[in-house]
């Protein structure tokens, strides 16, 4: 058999929040276990090897089987509601990447649900015709090509009651691109069909083909209107790569800004004017380069053209490469993002070197961000790396701004007693707007309004994107119950918001079988200074209750004292504490595994 790979990615709020320790199942199609792994301190596990068919098949157009073997995976995180992820296509040699955007369990909430996502066949391999709409002369157009980032997607067909879900562009090129086609293809072809898919959705939103009919997303995920894009799906190393490469370049005609309307299909068992996808494949096995083969299906005279607008990235790339040797602002700036962004991935190493300075901690940090983000680990800073560094610096800084904002606002726990609707304005609509953008961070079919006290369309949208997540009748109005799902979501998304930076002063998620004592003993202070903190007035803790805990070096003590309870083992009291048995064992002086309920051991601090 070959061999394909799978990497887990565990994230929250937009890649700013990595989630360490959650537990992973990789299962076959029949849900009998495979793997059983854990997600390290970026989130990311380990990366898997799988069995999977030849790599001959998916470069085979008259191939009508399934080329791959499917696995599922099923992921549970403390404090989040689970994900089941079925049919995940494994390729040899293609590294699949699956990420798992967890949203924090509600306030109150006792058990998790579980967020279903089923990935489909690629396009290219499924029959039948798809009749992508063209553009028009009437549609409105804008000035300029711009990079809407985020891309809001419609789940369905245009007029179908359904999900939006606003994602990076990059990630929504991604998507699409490995929902289209499959990896294995030629490197050529890969660049030409991604060429495609960024023009493509480029025409919608330069044209403003659906805002401009009154819709309030950009593009939809039905293939007979738009491409195919399936929410939740792993992507591929190699599709990845190209996609941080590319993504801000489009096909144009010479002296024209629009981008070109570049249809396809799959070449095979549908036939278009546009591009044939099994055709790039020939194309490039000829030795075509993806320009020429754009031009064998499109006019011979188009483009590739780049634009350097990009919403939501907070400094444009400077055109030049960074690396070591580099000097000035620029390397001052990127310096800033990744101290900034280390706070929430520990694992970048820290920079030592002067400001403005590219050395040899700015290459190491670069080079470790980089592996993160399944980036070439080169630590050089070119375009892709810049993009993603100011990306996850606006999202890891958003988080941050929120949870100030919060305290400014004095939110509390109790809602406001009014009843909003379209028309409302004043503190409450401030109040609203807040709890609804704390609610978009972490969930993308929740559009975050602007705060400007004024409940006008856009946040009535929100409000309905809201209550249908919640559960709740999507009526835009906001009474008792709407406000009480806020603000329960507000609370628990509270819990696992970063810590900020006082000085003495650490946070800390409280785990199961956890007590004021036990957290005495683990920082080296005591439960009094814990509750005179936090204003606790019981010892009574909660799971998931974030807790302020004063530590002199901010740092937990060498090891703490615990007991063993009923079953305890040596490889869960490891899981739980991060660390390993032998250190347990190393510690403690045990020669084997065997524990005794009572017994008193020394559990070393990560």
């Amino acid at each position: 058999m070959a061999t394909g790979y799978l990497i887990i990615q565990a994230r929250t709020a937009h890649d700013a929040l990595p989630l360490s320790g959650v537990q992973v199942w990789i299962m076959d199609q029949q849900e009998t276990r495979t793997y059983h792994v854990t997600t390290d301190e970026s989130g990311e596990t380990e990366k898997i090897a799988l069995e999977t068919l030849d790599k001959a098949l998916s470069l085979d157009p008259n191939y009508s089987g399934t080329p791959y073997i499917s696995y599922n995976v099923l992921a549970f995180a403390e404090g989040f509601n689970s994900i089941h992820v079925v049919g995940i296509p494994i390729l040899e040699g293609e590294t699949a990447i699956q990420p798992l955007e967890f949203i924090p369990m509600q306030d109150r909430q006792r058990t998790p649900t579980v967020t279903e996502i089923t990935i489909g066949r690629p396009a290219v391999s499924l029959p039948g015709d798809r009749d992508q709409v063209g553009s028009d002369a009437e549609s409105r157009v804008l000035r300029q090509v711009v990079i809407p980032n985020p891309i809001t997607v419609h789940l369905g067909s245009p007029s179908a009651s359904a999900s939006n879900v606003q994602v990076s562009f990059p990630d929504y090129v991604k998507n699409v691109a490995s929902s289209e086609i499959y990896p294995t293809w030629p490197d050529a072809s890969l660049r030409a069909n991604i060429y495609a898919i960024i023009t493509f959705a480029l025409n919608r939103i330069y044209t403003e083909w659906y805002r401009s009919r009154g819709y309030n997303f950009d593009i939809t995920n039905n293939t007979a209107y738009d491409q195919y894009f399936v929410y939740g799906r792993n992507t591929y190393e190699s599709i990845s790569r190209i996609v941080d490469e590319i993504f801000n370049e489009y096909v144009r005609r010479p002296g024209q800004t629009v981008p070109y309307f570049t249809s396809f299909c799959n070449g095979t068992t549908a036939t278009c004017a546009g591009m044939s996808q099994w055709g790039t494949v020939t194309l490039a096995n000829q030795g075509l380069s993806p320009l020429q083969i754009l031009r064998s299906y499109y006019p011979r005279d188009v483009e590739i053209a780049e634009t350097k607008i990009i919403t939501g990235i907070v400094s444009s790339y400077p055109g030049t490469a960074l690396r070591t040797g580099s000097t000035g602002l620029d390397v001052q700036t990127i310096q800033t993002y990744l101290g900034r962004i280390r706070r929430n991935y520990p694992a970048i190493p820290a920079i030592t070197d002067e400001a403005g300075v590219f050395g040899e901690s700015t290459r190491a940090a670069v080079a470790k961000f980089q592996s993160i983000f399944n980036l070439s680990p080169d630590g050089i800073v070119g375009k892709s790396t810049w993009n993603k560094l100011s990306y996850l610096y606006a999202s890891v800084t958003r988080l941050a701004e929120l949870d100030s904002e919060g305290t400014s606002l004095g939110i509390g726990t109790v809602p406001p007693s009014s009843v909003l609707r379209q028309g409302s304005s004043g503190q409450d609509v401030i109040t609203l707007q807040y709890l609804l953008n704390v609610a978009a961070e972490f969930n993308p079919t929740i559009p975050a309004p602007a705060q400007d006290g004024n409940f006008g369309s856009g946040t009535q949208q929100s409000v309905m994107a809201f209550q249908r997540a919640a559960g709740l009748t999507p009526d835009g109005i906001v009474g008792p119950r709407t406000w009480q799902a806020l603000y329960n979501t507000y609370l628990g998304a509270n819990n696992v918001i970063p810590p900020g930076t006082d000085p003495g002063v650490i946070q800390y998620v409280v785990r199961s079988g956890d007590t004021l004592w036990l957290l005495a003993q683990r920082y080296g202070t005591t439960a009094d200074a814990i509750k005179r903190l936090n204003g606790l007035t019981s010892d009574n803790l909660s799971i998931g209750q974030v807790l302020k805990i004063p530590s002199a070096t901010g740092t937990p003590a060498p090891y703490f004292e615990y007991t063993v309870r009923s079953g305890d083992t040596l490889w869960l009291l490891a899981q739980r504490f991060g660390t390993t048995v032998d250190a347990i064992k190393s510690l403690n002086g045990l020669s084997s595994n065997i524990l005794n309920i009572g017994q008193v051991l020394r559990i070393p601090n990560g």
